[in-house]
C-alpha cells in the first residue's frame, strides 16, 4: 500500500509517483476531498484499485473501492463540544483550532463544534484557527488567542496535534481555559491526567489500522464490497476524562510514571 501525505500538495505528488509502481492496493487518507477526489477517479479509471482509509474519507460518489476509519467526525466534533459547553454552564468564550485546510476530518469536527455552540446564546466564538495540523502553529495560535482574550474560557480542537499546542499555550500562560480535543497523542495524555486538558476524543487506532491491512488484502484479491467487507468500515470513537488518562497511557506506551 502506498503512503498518503500530510497535505494535499505533498499527497497529490505521491499519488502521481504511486500510479508510477506496482501496488496491488493503493491507500489514501484523503488530506483533501475536492483536491484529492478527481485524482482517486482518474486513478481507478486507469485501473488502479484504491482505498480510503483512517479518519477522512474521499467525496461522495468518488470511485475509490472502500474506506475504512472514522464516519462520524461531525459527531465526535458535537459532543466534544457539548462536553465543554456543560462544563462552562453554557457560558462562556471559545476557540477551535480546526487543523488542515480542507482535510474532511478536521472539518467536519469544527463544523459539529460550531453547529452546537449554535445552539446556546450565552457561548461565543471568539477566534477560529487553522494550525495546519502543527503542534507548534497551534501553540503559537493559541497563544495569540489568550493574549488577544485573557478571559477565554475554552479550546475546542480538531485533530491530534492542536490539544497539545493549546495545553502548552495554556499552561505557560497559566489560564483557566479549558481544552476538549481529538486523538491519543502521549503528550496529551500527560496533560488530560494533569488536568490541562479536559476531555479528549479517542479512536481506535488499532482496529483502523488492521481493518485497512485486512480490507486491502481483500481487494488486491479482487474481491468488492458484500459478504466479504463492506463499502464502509467504521471505527468507533471514546470520549476519555482525567480519570482515564493514566489507564490509557499505561495501556498505549506503557507509561506508568
Amino acid at each position: 500500500m502506498a503512503p498518503n501525505a500530510a497535505s494535499a500538495a505533498d499527497q497529490t505528488n505521491r499519488l502521481r509517483a504511486a500510479e508510477q509502481g506496482s501496488y496491488d492496493v493503493i491507500g489514501v487518507d484523503v488530506a483533501d476531498e475536492q483536491i484529492i477526489s478527481p485524482l482517486l477517479d482518474e486513478m481507478a479509471a486507469s485501473g488502479h484499485k484504491v482505498m480510503t482509509f483512517s479518519s477522512s474519507d474521499a467525496a461522495d460518489g468518488c470511485k475509490r473501492i472502500a474506506y475504512v476509519g472514522n464516519t462520524h467526525n461531525y459527531e465526535d466534533g458535537a459532543q466534544l463540544t457539548e462536553a465543554l459547553c456543560e462544563k462552562l454552564g453554557y457560558k462562556g468564550k471559545v476557540a477551535i483550532l480546526v487543523g488542515s485546510v480542507g482535510a474532511p476530518c478536521h472539518e467536519d469536527r469544527a463544523l459539529g463544534a460550531k453547529d452546537t455552540i449554535a445552539r446556546y446564546e450565552g457561548i461565543q466564538i471568539v477566534a477560529t484557527e487553522y494550525d495546519m495540523d502543527s503542534v507548534d502553529l497551534a501553540y503559537e495560535l493559541a497563544s495569540d488567542i489568550l493574549k488577544k482574550y485573557p478571559d477565554l474560557d475554552g479550546f475546542i480542537c480538531c485533530n491530534m496535534s492542536n490539544p497539545v499546542g493549546a495545553a502548552r499555550a495554556v499552561q505557560e500562560a497559566q489560564s483557566d481555559a479549558f481544552i476538549v480535543g481529538m486523538d491519543d497523542d502521549r503528550e496529551a495524555l500527560h496533560y488530560l491526567r494533569e488536568g490541562v486538558i479536559y476531555c479528549l476524543g479517542v479512536q481506535d487506532c488499532y482496529s483502523m489500522g488492521y481493518d485497512t491491512i485486512r480490507v486491502a488484502v481483500k481487494i488486491a484479491d479482487g474481491n468488492l464490497p458484500g459478504d466479504l467487507f463492506p463499502e464502509k468500515t467504521t471505527q468507533n470513537t471514546t470520549i476519555i476524562y482525567q480519570k482515564d488518562a493514566a489507564l490509557m497511557l499505561e495501556l498505549l506506551y506503557g507509561d506508568i510514571s
